[in-house]
């Protein structure tokens, strides 16, 4: 029986020691972050205001946490149950003016500290004025998809934001309108700021200021249908001199030939032109993303798949099957229309 317990013990003790190296190796990616959603890699000043809040609740939790615990310990340990106890009760104390106070206020002062410190932060993302220099986008939630429009700068775009990082010294942040044209949305890109609902009928903003170049992910962060799930955000945070040459190429026009191709016709023939925009071409529908420039864009569907030929010609042909629930119809159309249709498209860079 001693050497059963013994190797209970043993089981125990090695099973405690796993989940200790487990913690150490999760507190070990934090310092290193791998994940382009990783939210203890802030790299926008919201991100670390919310990242800096989260860390004061934790010490406050974790204290509070500990000094319950060690008090349950000594407890445990310093009245135990001892071999020479006579059964008899410990004195019976019954109200105590001091333990009672102690336990209505400490608490009243934590959750005060908590309120005003969460209050703080909030307040200073949502009043922070923008400056003169800051980039100006009204982002538009869709079933399924993002919609971004640049109203200073000319440009349409949908589903991938591109922004210029911003430099410390002379920062250069990007404020965001929020918009929604059908049901409730929620603008969350981890590492640059907190989450931000996109309601009808009443506009949102928010805003973030990039420090490190590079590409940033995203979810809608609200449930808003079948395909909630894949209407993903891609942030690029950008040098101002590529942020600027992309704002070029986006206001280029359509370049087409003097004839007419087989697959800009069957576009403007059929019902693409009610959904989507070709700029320089009969087609202005609000419904669905700007075409105008789909090549430029590493994804479609919002995110949910790779922009290659293949993939594109498969979202023409049947969108349920890489985003089930689409509100996109297919097309119906046959083999040459659509070989025709999806050379068309790949020419809109």
């Amino acid at each position: 029986m001693r050497s059963s317990g013994s190797d209970n013990w043993r089981m125990r003790m090695s099973q405690v020691a796993l989940w200790l190296c487990g913690t150490a190796a999760a507190f070990a990616d934090v310092a290193q972050p791998l994940s382009p959603t990783n939210i203890f890699a802030p790299a926008s000043t919201p991100a670390k205001s919310i990242f800096g809040l989260s860390l004061f609740v934790l010490a406050v939790t974790g204290s509070i946490f500990l000094i319950v615990f060690g008090l349950l310990v000594y407890s445990v340990v310093k009245f135990r149950k001892r071999r020479n106890d006579d059964g008899r009760e410990p004195p019976q104390v019954y109200g105590s003016n001091q333990v009672e106070l102690a336990w209505t206020i400490v608490p009243v002062l934590i959750v005060v500290a908590l309120f005003m410190a969460t209050a703080r932060v909030i307040a200073f993302v949502q009043t922070t004025p923008p400056p003169s220099n800051a980039i100006s986008v009204t982002a538009i939630g869709h079933q399924f998809w993002w919609e971004y429009r640049y109203p200073e700068l000319g440009v349409v775009t949908a589903n991938e934001l591109h922004v210029p990082v911003s430099d410390p010294v002379h920062p250069t942040p990007t404020f965001i309108r929020l918009l929604s044209v059908d049901t409730d949305h929620s603008f969350w890109v981890p590492r640059l700021a907190g989450k931000t609902d996109l309601i009808p009928n009443h506009p949102n903003s928010m805003w973030i200021d990039p420090l490190q170049a590079g590409v940033y992910l995203g979810q809608c962060a609200q449930y808003c249908g079948t395909q909630h799930a894949k209407m993903l955000l891609r942030v690029y945070v950008q040098s101002k001199h590529d942020f600027d040459q992309w704002i070029t190429q986006q206001r280029q026009p359509v370049i087409t030939n003097s004839t007419i191709s087989e697959g800009q016709r069957i576009f403007e023939t059929t019902a693409c032109i009610n959904c989507h925009t070709v700029s320089g071409t009969v087609a202005n529908g609000r419904f669905g993303p700007d075409l105008t420039h789909l090549m430029s864009r590493d994804t479609i569907a919002a995110g949910a798949a790779p922009n290659t030929p293949e993939n594109l010609r498969l979202w023409i042909r049947n969108p349920n099957a890489i985003k089930p629930g689409s509100l996109m119809p297919a097309m119906e159309l046959n083999d040459q229309e659509l070989d025709a249709l999806a050379a068309y498209l790949e020419t809109l860079r």
